[in-house]
């Protein structure tokens, strides 16, 4: 098979196509992250070109990175204090209340939530996985519409082991908002900023326990 067939195959849904698709979800089993570092290898082997799964260079990198840690850090207090509280989730994260005053968990932690996360999830969740399934159902707005659902709900199943049924509502509600301004803009790089400030603003309000204080600004 020449390297013309390997790419076809690749773009498509046959068995090759099929176990690409399994072996780049699988890929962060081993670690993180290893399924967009799979998704990169994955659009050059399949001769995809970088813009169709989102790396698109933005108009200033500066003004993109300002929009993303301003929109990523207040996202996550609207949803702290308003939306989740609303959804009736306990105001303290359980799984990850051991990073609280531990500076030796903030290395890791971080690196989890700006590479594994960031970059990682948003090549993954919007950039790959919007190009897989346009593919397959198609560019119409129902399509569209169908595509941000689908992600969200992957997405949100993702943090079901390790975080429950209020790691799944924050991310099935992350995953619409970043899946809705994928779908408009085509773009990853701020969102990446944006999902990685989100997580930091996370870990900064678990550190130095503001957590409780935030979820009761609003709602006692």
């Amino acid at each position: 098979m020449n390297s013309a067939e390997t790419a076809r195959q690749l773009r498509g849904f046959g068995w090759i196509g099929i176990a690409a698709i399994l072996v780049i979800l699988a890929g962060n089993l081993l670690f993180a992250p290893l399924s967009a570092l799979l998704v990169l290898a994955w659009a050059q082997a399949s001769e995809t070109p970088w813009s169709a799964i989102g790396f698109v260079r933005p108009k200033s990198w500066l003004r993109s990175v300002a929009i993303g840690l301003l929109f990523g850090a207040l996202f996550k207090l609207v949803m702290k204090a308003v939306v989740m509280p609303l959804l009736g989730a306990p105001a303290v994260n359980a799984t990850y209340h051991y990073v609280a005053g531990n500076a030796a968990a903030l290395p890791y932690i971080l690196y989890a939530v700006i590479i594994g996360a960031g970059f990682g999830e948003e090549t993954v969740f919007r950039g790959y996985l919007f190009e897989r399934l346009g593919h397959l159902l198609g560019t119409s707005r129902r399509a569209r519409i169908a595509i941000v659902l689908i992600t969200a709900v992957l997405f949100a199943s993702l943090h079901y082991p390790d975080q429950g049924w209020p790691g799944v509502e924050q991310a099935a509600v992350t995953g619409l908002v970043f899946g809705g301004i994928y779908t408009l803009t085509g773009q990853l790089f701020m969102l990446m900023v944006a999902h990685a400030a989100f997580d930091v603003m996370a870990v900064a309000l678990i550190y130095w326990n503001l957590e409780s204080r935030v979820a009761h600004l609003f709602f006692t």
